[in-house]
């Protein structure tokens, strides 16, 4: 009763919206029932949803993060779960995840008299629930000091934060065994098949992944915030793994196309816009002496137009304009009139 009575307190201090409330705790008079008043969180549990197979990576991340807010919250407080596990936790139907259960947590903060008072210290074991006996949490999920009887803290969480989402992406549990003790075993010397996760979980996230699931704490990660920025991309430094590989072939031949179409582009509009190349025009003037050129220093008497095509000179009495891209006879060049 101390300790049902702990969880209400433990959970009455937590208001958060990843974690189901606690509105009281009743006493039935009479019969001698205590039950605790908590929220009703409509949906699926975790593992039933796992039970219908791996969840997609877009569709895990997102109930992973809110897990991470919910244990973060918890760990503001100096509280850890120290049971978590896909059925300790609910999705409802709009998405939102909710944390239950908190009836195996420990207040951080807790000093060292109730600690020797506190029959809850005293660890509790249970291969698929919670019982009396010498080991506090559910097997396949405890870390590996949490399994040994050591005292445990925030990092216990993110362990079993790990191999719940080991779970969500692969549908099939980290650690199991035949029965409680194997599967202790397996915890404690057994290492994760990392080639079972999905290939579009980024490098990135993979590496904090890991670290989630360091069987030493002090190499683990300290702090489950630094896990959820990781689960938001906060830490990818290069393109996202999760982008399909037959689409990289697709993207480097539009980028080929439109090179191609820039040069082809560039190419027209210089052929279009650069000057066409000098010709060279080659003309025979014959005249006779009446109409012959009349050339001196000054002022100029003969000239040839800019663009080549006229032949201009001031002959005996009258001035003529030639077009230069013709041989001409004397009798074919009359008068202009000038």
């Amino acid at each position: 009763m101390k300790r049902f009575a702990r969880e209400a307190e433990v959970l009455a201090s937590l208001n958060h919206p990843n974690i189901a409330s606690i509105y009281g705790l009743e006493e039935s008079d009479g019969d001698g029932i205590t039950a605790l008043v908590l929220e009703l969180v409509e949906g699926p549990t975790l593992a039933e949803r796992i039970a219908e197979g791996p969840i997609p990576l877009d569709e895990a991340l997102p109930i992973a993060g809110q897990m991470a807010e919910g244990l973060e919250a918890a760990h503001e407080q100096g509280i850890i779960h120290r049971d978590l596990k896909p059925a300790n936790v609910k999705v409802r139907n709009d998405g939102t995840v909710k944390l239950l259960d908190f009836g195996l947590a420990k207040a951080l903060l807790m000093d060292d008299e109730d600690r020797e008072s506190e029959p809850s210290e005293s660890p509790t074991m249970s291969a698929a629930a919670t019982r009396a006996g010498v080991i506090m949490g559910t097997a396949a999920y405890m870390s590996p000091e949490q399994a040994r009887g050591k005292p445990v803290d925030r990092r216990a969480d993110i362990w079993a934060f790990g191999v719940v989402l080991y779970e969500m992406l692969t549908g099939r549990r980290m650690f199991e065994a035949e029965d409680v003790s194997l599967t202790l075993a397996e915890v404690m010397k057994s290492e994760p098949q990392w080639d079972a996760l999905p290939s579009d979980v980024s490098p990135t996230l993979r590496t904090y992944f890991a670290r989630c699931l360091k069987k030493d704490p002090k190499e683990r990660v300290r702090d489950i915030g630094d896990v959820r920025l990781a689960l938001e991309g906060a830490f990818e430094v290069s393109a996202p793994a999760s982008e399909p590989a037959a689409s990289k072939p697709r993207t480097l031949q539009w980028i080929t196309a439109v090179v191609v179409t820039g040069l082809v582009a560039g190419f027209a509009g210089w052929s279009l816009t650069r000057s066409a190349a000098p010709g060279v025009v080659r003309l025979t003037v014959s005249t006779s002496p009446s109409s012959a050129p009349l050339v001196s220093i000054t002022p100029r008497d003969l000239a040839i137009s800019p663009d080549g095509e006229w032949l201009v000179y001031r002959g005996v009495g009258t001035t003529l304009h030639v077009p230069a891209h013709r041989a001409l006879r004397d009798d074919a060049v009359g008068p202009c009139g000038c």
